[in-house]
C-alpha cells in the first residue's frame, strides 16, 4: 500500500481540541490521519544560523517530520516571496505587491533545501501530495533530484486572473514551475479557469475542456498533466458534535449571560487584510444607522487571531481595525451594550464550535479568499431546529457551494447592512430550510471525498482517462 506523503510549508502542532488552526492544517491532518503517512515540512522555529535538522515523531498513525529555518531563509523565503509577494497577487492585491529578485532567489534556494531534506524519507511508490503557494518550484526540485514518484499539487488560495499575476514578475517561472506536478488542484472552477487562461494566453500552451467528470489536460513548458478543482471541505457532524459538546462550556455560558437575549453575530478570521475585516465593521455602523431598533438589540463578535505579526501589512490592518472598532464603539455604545467585541487571541475548536451555535448570524465577507472553511463550519455548528444565518462574500470559494446563505458584495457596506437586517429578521422556517440545504451539500462534500477525489486522479494522472470519483475511496483502491 502507498504512503501518503503531505508537504506543506507549516507542520501544524495540531492536537485534538487544541487551539483552531487554518484551512490548509485542518484540512490536511483530517486528511492524513484517516490514511496515515507522513507530514513533512518548517516546524515554525527560526534559528539565527547553523544547519538545522529534521525532527521524526511518530504520533499515531501520522509521522510527522519537521526542520527549521534559519533567519535569511525566513526572511527571503516565508516573509519576502511567499507573503509580500505572493499572498497579495493572489488575491487580487497587485497594490500591496512587494517584490525583489532576492527574495525570489530565496524562495527558489529554500524549495530546493526542503526537497533534498525530503529525498531520503522517500519509498519509491509514495504518493507526494505538496500544498500551497510556498511551494509551487518542490515538484522541479525533486525531478531535479531524480524523484520518479507521483506528485500533486493543491493551491488553498485563489489562483489569480492572468492580468493580476502579470504583477508577479517571475510569473512564467512559476507557472513553469508548477507544470512538473502530475495532477494541480484548485478550489474553485473559476481558479482552474484563471489557470487554463494563463498556459493558452501567456504559455502558449494548450488546456483541454473538462469533460465527464475528468481533470483537464494540460500541454505546457515541454509537459503533460492534469488540473481540476476539488473544493475543501469539513467533517460537518463531528463539527456539530463539537459544538453541542461546548454549550455547556464557561465561555459560552459567559457570553449567552452578557449579552442579556440580545442576538449575536460572529466572525473569525485570521488577521488579514484580504479578510475585509474594516469593510465588515463598517456594514456593521451602517446597520446600527439604518436600523435604529437594532441598536442594544444585537452584538458583533469578530475574533481575529494575529497571524503574520511581524509583517507591517498585518500591523496595519491591526492598528486600523482597534481603530474602527473604537469609533463605532463610541458612536453607538450605551452603559450596558458595547457594539462590536473585538477579540485579538485565538480560541479552541469546541469553543469556537459552540460559539458559532449560539449566534444568528455568521458573518464571513473575505475581500478574496480561496474556500474559507469558517462558512462551512459555521453551517455545520448550527442547532438544527434554530439556526443561524451564513452572510457570505460571493468571492469566498465558499459560495460555489453554499446556497443557502445570503451572498453579498464585500466592498458593498449597503448591501451588506441589508443582508445583516434581512439575516436577524429571518423567519425560522426560512432559517430551517436553508440550513438543511447547505448541510446536504457539506455531507456530501466532506474531507474525505476531497482528499479521496484527489488521490484518485493523482493516482490516474498519465493513464489515458483519469477518472473523476464523487465517493468516498481509500488510498488503498
Amino acid at each position: 500500500m502507498s504512503r501518503l506523503i503531505i508537504v506543506s510549508n507549516r507542520v501544524a502542532p495540531i492536537s485534538e481540541g487544541g487551539p483552531a488552526a487554518g484551512g490548509l492544517a485542518v484540512g490536511v491532518y483530517d486528511a492524513l490521519k484517516e490514511t496515515g503517512g507522513m507530514w513533512f515540512g518548517w516546524s515554525g522555529d527560526v534559528l539565527p544560523s547553523g544547519q538545522p535538522r529534521i525532527s521524526v515523531e511518530e504520533r499515531g498513525p501520522v509521522t510527522f517530520a519537521t526542520i527549521g529555518l534559519v533567519r535569511r531563509d525566513y526572511d527571503q523565503y516565508y516573509r519576502g516571496f511567499s507573503n509580500a509577494t505572493l499572498w497579495p497577487a493572489f488575491h487580487y492585491r497587485a497594490d500591496l505587491v512587494q517584490y525583489d529578485r532576492h527574495d525570489f532567489e530565496g524562495y527558489c534556494r529554500v524549495n530546493t533545501w526542503l526537497a533534498q531534506q525530503l529525498v531520503p524519507l522517500l519509498r519509491p511508490d509514495d504518493v507526494i501530495w505538496v500544498h500551497d503557494y510556498h511551494l509551487i518550484p518542490f515538484a522541479k526540485a525533486l525531478r531535479a533530484a531524480g524523484v520518479k514518484n507521483r506528485i500533486g499539487f493543491f493551491l488553498h488560495i485563489p489562483f489569480p486572473a492572468s492580468q493580476v499575476l502579470l504583477a508577479v514578475p517571475p510569473h512564467r517561472e512559476l507557472v513553469e514551475s508548477l507544470c512538473s506536478f502530475d495532477l494541480l488542484g484548485f478550489q474553485t472552477e473559476p481558479d482552474l479557469r484563471s489557470f487554463c487562461d494563463y498556459i493558452v494566453h501567456e504559455a502558449n500552451g494548450t488546456a483541454d475542456a473538462p469533460a465527464n467528470g475528468r481533470p483537464t489536460t494540460v500541454q505546457a513548458f515541454g509537459r503533460t498533466l492534469h488540473a481540476a478543482a476539488y473544493p475543501i471541505g469539513v467533517y460537518p457532524d463531528e463539527i456539530a458534535e463539537l459544538a453541542r459538546a461546548g454549550e455547556s462550556g464557561k465561555p459560552v455560558r459567559t457570553m449567552r449571560a452578557t449579552l442579556h437575549a440580545r442576538k449575536l453575530i460572529m466572525s473569525v478570521d485570521r488577521l488579514d487584510y484580504s479578510k475585509g475585516l474594516v469593510e465588515r465593521f463598517r456594514a456593521f455602523e451602517r446597520l446600527l444607522e439604518q436600523s435604529p431598533a437594532q441598536r442594544n438589540k444585537v452584538s458583533f463578535v469578530q475574533i481575529a487571531p494575529p497571524t503574520r505579526a511581524d509583517m507591517h501589512a498585518y500591523q496595519d490592518i491591526r492598528v486600523q481595525l482597534e481603530g474602527e472598532s473604537g469609533r463605532i464603539n463610541g458612536r453607538f455604545a450605551e452603559l450596558d451594550w458595547t457594539p462590536i467585541r473585538y477579540i485579538h487571541r485565538q480560541y479552541e475548536r469546541q469553543v469556537l464550535a459552540a460559539l458559532f451555535r449560539a449566534s444568528h448570524v455568521g458573518y464571513v465577507t473575505p475581500l478574496r479568499d480561496g474556500m474559507n472553511l469558517v462558512a462551512k463550519e459555521y453551517v455545520s455548528a448550527q442547532d438544527p431546529d434554530d439556526p443561524g444565518v451564513l452572510v457570505l462574500s460571493r468571492f469566498a470559494g465558499a459560495a460555489q457551494e453554499l446556497n443557502g446563505a445570503l451572498i453579498v458584495n464585500p466592498v458593498d457596506i449597503d448591501g451588506m447592512a441589508e443582508a445583516l437586517a434581512t439575516a436577524l429578521a429571518m423567519p425560522l422556517a426560512e432559517r430551517q430550510s436553508r440550513y438543511r440545504e447547505m448541510m446536504a451539500q457539506l455531507r456530501e462534500n466532506n474531507v474525505s471525498v476531497w482528499r479521496d477525489n484527489f488521490m484518485r486522479d493523482l493516482q490516474a494522472a498519465g493513464s489515458v482517462e483519469p477518472v473523476r470519483k464523487h465517493a468516498g475511496v481509500s488510498l488503498a483502491d
